[in-house]
């Protein structure tokens, strides 16, 4: 972030205010002062001082991912008293889930209060990817992954086309990874039921890039800077 816009949203001054600021040399960043209204500044690892008094941001951004467990609902509450991802999530600040994962599914979760880039990442029009390993009863074969790929026919709508392989079959379940680009409900499992196969695991591994990784179940973290940039960059 631009250091005029640092100041801006600490509320200090304005972005105006903030170049007269600095260019008067008021401003610090870890200590070196600064003259030059375009250096850039981490918003979560660097000390900003404007005339010696450490500054902040009023509203300071925050992405987390959370490995979902089975059995909670992706909302920030529920009227019925379930379990919600925000039962696994305590960072002090207001966030929210970015879409949503089943109540019987598992997996990745990004949670923001950056509010452009959850829309942006959950716009239809924006195809963002997202993975998923599914585990079916049955032995699912390369033309049934040709289906999956050219599209399943859902409330009258073919799916989009997604990319799909078979990464296992033992003991009569199937194991395939499936990316889709769209959001709805519970769409993965229904595009399996479409081609008569019950999906009885799902787990979301990867959205736009983003992998979960070795995340335990039920866990959190903030992303890196590198993760924030990958996904605003999709955009």
């Amino acid at each position: 972030m631009r250091i005029n816009k640092f100041i801006a949203d600490s509320g200090v001054a304005s972005r105006r205010e903030a170049d007269r600021m600095i260019a008067d040399g008021r401003v610090k960043i870890n200590g070196k002062q600064i003259t030059a209204p375009g250096v850039d500044v981490d918003v979560y690892n660097d000390a900003v001082y404007v005339d010696g008094v450490r500054i902040d941001p009023v509203r300071r951004e925050i992405y987390i991912m959370l490995n979902k467990p089975k059995g909670c609902i992706t909302s920030v509450k529920d009227d019925k008293g379930r379990k919600t991802v925000m039962d696994y999530v305590e960072c002090g600040k207001r966030i929210f889930p970015v879409g949503r994962l089943d109540y019987d599914s598992e997996g990745l979760v990004l949670l923001t209060n950056d509010g452009e880039l959850a829309y942006n990442l959950t716009a239809s029009k924006n195809d963002v990817p997202k993975t998923y390993i599914a585990k079916a009863e049955g032995e699912i074969k390369e033309e049934h992954l040709k289906k999956l790929r050219s599209g399943i026919m859902l409330d009258d709508v073919m799916t989009k086309p997604a990319k799909a392989r078979l990464l296992s079959y033992e003991k009569g379940l199937s194991r395939v990874e499936i990316t889709i680009t769209e959001g709805r409900n519970r769409q993965v499992r229904r595009m399996f039921e479409a081609l008569g196969f019950n999906v009885v695991f799902l787990k979301r591994t990867e959205i736009g890039g983003v992998r979960l990784g070795g995340l335990a179940r039920g866990a959190w973290r903030y992303l890196s800077p590198k993760e924030i940039k990958k996904l605003k960059e999709l955009f």
